[in-house]
């Protein structure tokens, strides 16, 4: 519940955070609405003119700083429109939304350098300098940052071979959870009690994807030795079927009982197995024992428990 809010609180402020940033553009993109003076409207008008034409201007005015404004409220526009359709785009499918959340986090990256460019360009820098510079210090970071170019390739082809995506449930290193977020270089999982697990996309390498499948919930209950199983056997036989109509929510078949797996010291030991999705692995597990203990009861068959005989030496 808290998740939903959460995510419609952020929806909203993202709503209104595009109303106020149309507003700002509309006032700014017409300087004789602003109240400022003739030479700063003059000023916000040739700006726009040049640097909206891929030009610029040299000396840095208020007017400077406001057209810097509109550049990042522009870019900021954009930004959030694109991952408002891709947000839709995603909710078609898992598939879908795991390519598009890739595609907003390196969206992301692109409109902060783009927004860095733009506005030391407005302010009157040299965009082919910075151009150059961000080349070079690319350059020298790329020697250093082998770890994160290897997480963010490997975030792709994450994503393009499908190993696993955004609502499956993978277990990697004994963690077993839902995956809710594959990025540019890490993904994020959670498990049944709401702890996340971050982890670089290079260093998911050995892990079990269990959405792809039906799952198997399973069961084992013992009887006493005195019980008659060819009995036992036929009662299961009808009995279990009835079961699926009562938990066809969780049971995707008819519990299945596979005969004896241990002659135990207090009983004979019986498995039951029943099929079920990932995500209901776990409470098809204890409802399958809550069946059988009750179904036992109703037949008055004896489930045995721990017994010590003391035996007195004359």
């Amino acid at each position: 519940m808290t998740k939903k809010t959460n995510k419609k609180t952020t929806g909203i402020g993202t709503y209104i955070g595009l109303v106020i940033a149309f507003i700002v553009i509309l006032l700014l993109a017409n300087p004789k609405w602003l109240p400022v003076s003739e030479k700063t409207r003059e000023t916000i008008a040739e700006l726009e003119k040049a640097h909206f034409l891929i030009e610029r201007s040299e000396k840095i005015t208020a007017g400077h700083f406001l057209t810097l404004l509109l550049a990042l409220c522009v870019l900021w526009v954009a930004y959030q429109l694109i991952k408002l359709l891709l947000s839709w785009i995603g909710e078609t499918s898992p598939r879908a939304q795991t390519v598009t959340a890739l595609v907003i986090g390196v969206l992301k990256y692109l409109s902060f350098i783009a927004a860095l460019i733009w506005g030391l360009s407005i302010l009157g820098v040299n965009s082919t300098a910075v151009l150059a510079g961000v080349g070079i210090i690319g350059l020298i970071l790329g020697f250093g940052a082998q770890s994160l170019i290897e997480d963010v390739i490997t975030g792709f082809f994450i994503i393009f071979e499908g190993k696993y995506t955004i609502g499956d449930i993978i277990i990697l290193d004994d963690f077993r959870g839902t995956v809710r977020d594959i990025g540019v270089r890490t993904t994020t999982i959670e498990d049944a009690g709401g702890n996340l697990k971050v982890v670089n996309n290079s260093d998911i390498r050995n892990f079990q994807n269990r959405s792809r499948n039906n799952s198997i919930a399973a069961c084992e209950v013992s009887v006493s030795y005195g019980t008659d199983l060819r009995e036992l056997e036929k009662m299961l036989a009808e009995e279990l079927p009835k079961m699926l109509a009562e938990r066809q929510d969780i049971y995707l078949e008819e519990p299945r009982y596979l005969g004896v797996t241990e002659l135990g010291d207090s009983g004979v030991n019986l498995k039951f197995i029943v099929k079920t999705k990932e995500q209901n692995v776990f409470a098809a597990q204890r409802a399958l024992t809550r069946d059988i203990r009750v179904l036992f009861a109703d037949k008055n068959v004896e489930i045995p428990f721990p017994q010590v005989d003391v035996h007195q030496r004359d």
